[in-house]
């Protein structure tokens, strides 16, 4: 500790710096040992420092010149999310929606806008978190891309619902008042839908309902009082007041058994009799049967009416189809065939993909019902022996993958700089068969 030495001091002190053994105002700080300071020398020092300091660079985060429309974020999206106009649409206008509340509410305006919060569904692998990804990217605000499944109500293990504000505090830099304003995306929210049937349980739902319950007054709008530490509650700790009024919610979810309650619901109410009974709804089958979501079916699905109040705009994303897919492949920015073609040019080889290797790719992604996760798979799963063998192999400088090598016993064609072809090791070739 410190202690401070005045004219009333048994012991001299010296300041260590200018010297005098005590200032013009007959006050020293000073340490357990011989160092101290006088006042005069830390008023010195603090001109000085004063003097040096440049001036404040302006913040990373600062505004852009102008709003993006949404046409501007729709253009974002569509870097990286091939399909799904209408659910990209829905989010441009939801987001540019949220900056003019923002604005309003800056200007004073006599008109309170009130958010709308955003419920996505659609089947995995079509895009749903790859949207909320690429929307972090290119706004503005803060944004925090958060998980629903970890989530528990308050008292029991697991996460409490406020660690969700934290993520988003924590990616606006501490900055409340930017988090304030904030868009939160909830992912795997059909996870926390109310147990029923077989699967219901007999004690309370702290992962399901119970969540759904704690999230109410966030998704509303409330002053929350969020832990700066993360994990556990408790009386004694210091929190953070954060406002949600204004942050924007958009949830999402694959809401696995949701269409067969809306394809039930809708060959109830349109059944016919005779020869045409059970043949009205085979093109609704076929197509997207989630775009015809009601607030009647979310509820049968296991959502508290109360939330459902909570996401009035719904929007569902498309399977993704063979020519989709092959898009998925090829167009993006993070494409996967051009992240492969980048790490074969690190060692100075040219990857190509023929015509019938990606619909080869496309159609055995189909097959699995995993959309466009599985071709990362597919893709790796190819080009692994030679990936492994290609360091080694010095005169190849061109790699030719065709539809055999994608879903038939045959490997990819390496080629050297004089035309000649060079196979793998026939122990290789048996190992991929």
């Amino acid at each position: 500790g410190r202690e401070t030495r005045g004219r009333n001091s048994n012991r001299p002190v010296q300041c260590s710096f200018c010297g005098k053994a005590r200032s013009r105002t007959e006050l020293v700080l000073a340490g357990q040992g011989r160092a101290a300071v006088c006042y005069d020398c830390i008023r010195s020092l603090g001109e000085l420092v004063e003097s040096e300091v440049p001036e404040a660079a302006p913040s990373p985060r600062a505004p852009q010149q102008g709003p993006l429309v949404p046409r501007d974020i729709y253009s974002s999206l569509d870097d990286y999310v091939i399909g799904q106009e209408r659910a990209k649409k829905t989010l441009s206008v939801a987001v540019y929606n949220h900056f003019k509340r923002i604005w309003s509410g800056a200007s004073g305006s006599e008109v309170e806008l009130q958010k709308a919060n955003i419920l996505l569904m659609g089947p995995t692998g079509s895009g749903k978190t790859l949207l909320a990804e690429t929307l972090a990217r290119t706004l503005d605000v803060p944004f925090a891309v958060c998980d629903a499944t970890s989530l528990t109500e308050s008292g029991y293990v697991g996460e409490d619902v406020e660690n969700i504000l934290l993520r988003l505090i924590q990616a606006a830099d501490w900055d409340i008042a930017r988090a304030e304003q904030g868009i939160i995306y909830i992912d795997e929210m059909d996870k926390i839908a109310r147990k029923e049937g077989v699967n219901r349980s007999i004690t309370r739902d702290v992962s399901g309902e119970g969540v759904q319950q704690e999230l109410l007054k966030i998704i509303e709008g409330c002053v929350a009082n969020v832990p700066p530490q993360g994990g556990r509650k408790h009386p004694q700790q210091e929190f953070l007041q954060v406002n949600t009024r204004n942050i924007l919610f958009i949830c999402g979810g694959a809401f696995e058994g949701l269409s067969e309650i809306v394809s039930k619901r809708i060959t109830t109410h349109g059944s016919q009799l005779g020869f045409l009974g059970g043949t009205r709804n085979r093109t609704e089958e076929d197509g997207n049967i989630l775009s015809h979501v009601t607030p009647e079916d979310l509820l049968a699905f296991g959502f508290i009416p109360e939330m459902v109040g909570r996401l009035p705009v719904v929007t569902s994303l498309d399977h993704l189809d063979k020519a989709s897919l092959i898009r998925v492949l090829t167009e993006p920015r993070n494409a996967i065939v051009k992240q492969y073609q980048y790490l074969f040019s690190i060692d100075g080889v040219e990857l190509e993909f023929t015509s019938g290797a990606l619909e080869a790719a496309a159609e055995r992604a189909l097959n699995h019902y995993t959309g466009a996760r599985c071709l990362r798979y597919i893709v790796e799963e190819t080009l692994l022996d030679v990936m492994y063998e290609l360091p080694s192999l010095k005169q190849v400088n061109r790699c030719i993958v065709d539809r055999d090598a994608i879903d038939g016993p045959g490997t990819p064609t390496l080629e050297t700089e004089s035309g000649e072809t060079i196979s793998l090791y026939p122990e290789l070739l048996q190992q991929s068969a």
